[in-house]
């Protein structure tokens, strides 16, 4: 059977993130939800995603196909479900299709003819922004649970004070020393040659992916993720960072999700909670306007490519597009478009010869390259945002 993971009703919901990747692709947790899905079925998928990221996330369909809800993680009860679904008959939670049966060829929209079975168990949605980072404890423990099933940790290291050792994985090539970590309120799971440097204190869960640092004298409130190749310091409480980004001085971060090859300069904060501690609102790409997230801790959301100058401040709620540049003293707007350059005194475009120059930079410092599929999608962004932008 070929299995292929599809955006779903909710892909609009969960920009900026979706601008540059499939739902698929999205990490919550220790992996991305493409990765947790091809661990359960041991099968690789493909993806059906806008026409603009289609060929870097091409889609191969075959005579027979099930199609699933990338905005749904997989359990061990679904799994068996899905694998189990024959032609004309889908898998539903409530008014959600979380897979169906198609043939090659066969473009499904109207599921009246289908066989419906309804799932009635629990199961973990990802169906706005803010619940990448809400809904992460839970994600890590499944994670973890999945990762480190029938596997011995490498050992603790002698000078690491911790509570809770036997929720505390640790992988090849993983260096920590005069660390504190605190896995009783969630696990902790440290990654293929991953760092974490002296003087660091953990309260999980956490998930510090492969060949991610957290600096000296880092603090750390769970449920965060720090994505491979990331590196971060400072204060971050409940946030997830995709990968290839960094956070690498002091400053806090809370509530918040940050893309790939993002950058928070030194001193750098964000506001999780509003003043008059009210529900924070988010700006909503769909409805072009701020949506109630219901939600009393909040903090940033920002794309791809991003970037903030030293001593940045974002208001609670901030959304931040993909390859912006912010700077200067001041709280800039809690909505920045995608390649917008500027801060709290307005923003100007920041103009995709210039950015495609950084990217390539920074990708190459990291041994990735800046391809002509991520340039074609970048320029694609750059025209569907223009209506946000002052030109």
């Amino acid at each position: 059977m070929n299995y292929i993971l599809f955006d779903g009703p909710y892909r609009d919901n969960l920009l900026p993130f979706t601008f540059t990747r499939p739902v698929a692709d999205i990490r919550v947790g220790i992996l991305t939800i493409r990765q947790k899905w091809e661990s359960f079925l041991e099968y690789t998928t493909t993806t059906v995603t806008e026409d603009y990221l289609s060929d870097k996330f091409p889609m191969v369909e075959m005579e027979e196909n099930i199609m699933i809800n990338a905005s749904f993680l997989p359990s061990n009860e679904i799994v068996e479900l899905v694998k189990n679904l024959e032609y004309n008959q889908a898998l539903f939670k409530g008014e959600d299709v979380i897979a169906f049966f198609a043939k090659e060829g066969e473009e499904v929209s109207d599921f009246s003819n289908f066989e419906a079975i309804e799932f009635e168990g629990d199961i973990i949605k990802i169906e706005n922004t803010w619940d990448i980072f809400s809904k992460n404890g839970e994600a890590i423990e499944e994670d973890f649970n999945l990762i480190t099933n029938g596997r011995k940790s490498e050992p603790i290291p002698a000078t690491v004070k911790t509570l809770n050792p036997e929720n505390i994985f640790i992988e090849k090539g993983a260096k920590l020393n005069f660390v504190t970590l605190n896995a009783s309120s969630g696990p902790i799971y440290i990654g293929r040659d991953a760092e974490i440097m002296e003087g660091t204190v953990v309260r999980g869960p956490l998930a510090l992916c492969n060949d991610a640092t957290l600096k000296l004298a880092t603090k750390i409130y769970g449920p965060t993720t720090v994505g491979p190749h990331s590196k971060v310091g400072g204060e971050v409480n409940n946030s997830v960072i995709f990968g290839y980004s960094n956070k690498g001085h002091d400053g806090f971060l809370g509530n918040s999700v940050l893309g790939e090859w993002c950058n928070i300069g030194a001193d750098s904060n964000n506001s999780n909670l509003k003043n008059n501690y009210a529900e924070v609102r988010l700006w909503n790409y769909k409805t072009g306007g701020f949506a109630k997230t219901g939600l009393q801790f909040c903090g940033l959301m920002m794309g791809d490519h991003s970037k903030c100058g030293i001593n940045t401040m974002f208001n609670t709620g901030t959304v931040v597009g993909v390859s912006a540049n912010i700077f200067g003293s001041g709280f800039p707007r809690n909505f920045v478009p995608s390649f917008s350059w500027g801060g709290s005194k307005g923003f100007v475009t920041y103009k995709t010869n210039k950015a495609f120059e950084v990217a390539e930079v920074v990708m190459g410092r990291r041994n990735e390259e800046f391809t002509e599929k991520d340039k074609a999608i970048l320029e694609h962004v750059f025209e569907e945002t223009k209506q946000y932008r002052r030109e």
